[in-house]
Formats: C-alpha cells, sequence, structure tokens
C-alpha cells in the first residue's frame, strides 16, 4: 500500500463560461473502473441536451487504469487535457467529466485545451483535493494508573487517537503513521516501563491535516 496519495474528498462541480461556451466541471472519488464508468454516465444522463461530455479517469496505486474520452471533440483537444489535469496534480482514483454546452463560437484546438484544462481544475477544487496518509493501529492494554500519563504524552507528541476503551483495563488505540508503528510500539513500552500490552493491529487511511 502507498504510504501517501493524493484524491478528492467528494463529488464537486463548477461552471466557467468561455467565449459563450458553458463548461462544467465534475470530480467524483471512485476505486473501480465501474464506477468511473457509472459516474461518466450519470453525468452524460443528466446532460443528454449537451454538446459534449468529456472525461478521464486515473485509478489504481500505480495509476495502472486511465482512460480518456474526447466524445467528439477534435481529437486530443479535450479527454487528454483532462487526463494530463489529473496526473500533472499527482491525483489518484478520481473521475472528471467536463460538460460542454457550445456557445456559437468556435475555439479552435488550443482554445479547446485550455478550456477542457480549466474545466478539469475547476472540477478538482469543487472536489477538494486531499493526501490520504497511511496509518497503523497500534492498540495500547494498560492498567488505570497509567492512563494520565498516557494522556499527557500523547497530547504533548500530537498522537493521533482512534477511540479509548473502559473496561477492567483501559485500551487505547494509536494511529500512528503505518511506517512508525513499530518505534511507536516501542516508545509506548518503554513509557509504560513494560507494562502494556501492545497489538499491532490493521493498517487504514486517514486524511493528512485531519
Amino acid at each position: 500500500m502507498l504510504s501517501r496519495y493524493t484524491t478528492v474528498r467528494q463529488f464537486g462541480s463548477k461552471e466557467i463560461v468561455i467565449k459563450k461556451s458553458r463548461f462544467i466541471g465534475y470530480a467524483k472519488p471512485v476505486t473501480t473502473e465501474e464506477e468511473a464508468a457509472a459516474f461518466i454516465e450519470e453525468i452524460k444522463k443528466q446532460h443528454w441536451n449537451a454538446t459534449h461530455n468529456c472525461s478521464a479517469y486515473v485509478i489504481g496505486e500505480r495509476d495502472e487504469i486511465q482512460k480518456q474520452s474526447d466524445d467528439g471533440e477534435p481529437s486530443g483537444t479535450a479527454g487528454k487535457p483532462i487526463l494530463e489535469v489529473i496526473k500533472n496534480r499527482g491525483v489518484k482514483n478520481v473521475a472528471i467529466v467536463v460538460t460542454r454546452y457550445f456557445g456559437g463560437i468556435m475555439l479552435g484546438a488550443g482554445g479547446l485545451i485550455r478550456a477542457y484544462t480549466d474545466g478539469a481544475v475547476i472540477a478538482l477544487e469543487a472536489a477538494e483535493e486531499i493526501v490520504q496518509v497511511l496509518h497503523r493501529e497500534v492498540i495500547v492494554e494498560v492498567d488505570y494508573t497509567w492512563h494520565g500519563k498516557l494522556e499527557n504524552a500523547f497530547h504533548q507528541r500530537e498522537v493521533r487517537l482512534g477511540g479509548t476503551e473502559f473496561t477492567d483495563k483501559v485500551t487505547i488505540t494509536c494511529l500512528p503513521e503505518a511506517e512508525e508503528a513499530e518505534r511507536f510500539a516501542a516508545w509506548i513500552t518503554d513509557l509504560t516501563q513494560g507494562q502494556a500490552n501492545i497489538v499491532l493491529g490493521d493498517e487504514l487511511y486517514c486524511i493528512e491535516g485531519e
């Protein structure tokens, strides 16, 4: 699994007008090619009377799945610019559709490339780019006598926490970055003088800065 990657938080859309043509950019997080195809089809149905619904998507840890469509625009003037925006910004697991309603003024090949580039950019901005960082659960079980000390230590170190359970003992789920998990566990062992029961749990992605 990647230690970190950029994607989008949610569905988003935004519109711009260029020489009387309306360009509406849509972006959505997707994890499979089927999800991407369904999203594109949904936008096409919504804008069945649009002049064009051009699209691109990139899926996979190593961008294994890439596809783009000019949807009737001159070859290379729509789908490819959208795809290039995704790749240049390093965004993964995202699909973008840029819908165009022709306004009567020809844009030319260069104008179309710029317009679809801008449409893809505003779509990503509307969907909000985020960074997903790989973390790993470090589950710490201690007697109640250690709870206060651990709380203070976690606060000072700004440790990401997944939750705390109070039974006959205190069980705290910590979420350090995956590559730091073993060192983090060793730190807890030292901090508690070997009195903590520590289990390394699942890996999961968390949004950076949240």
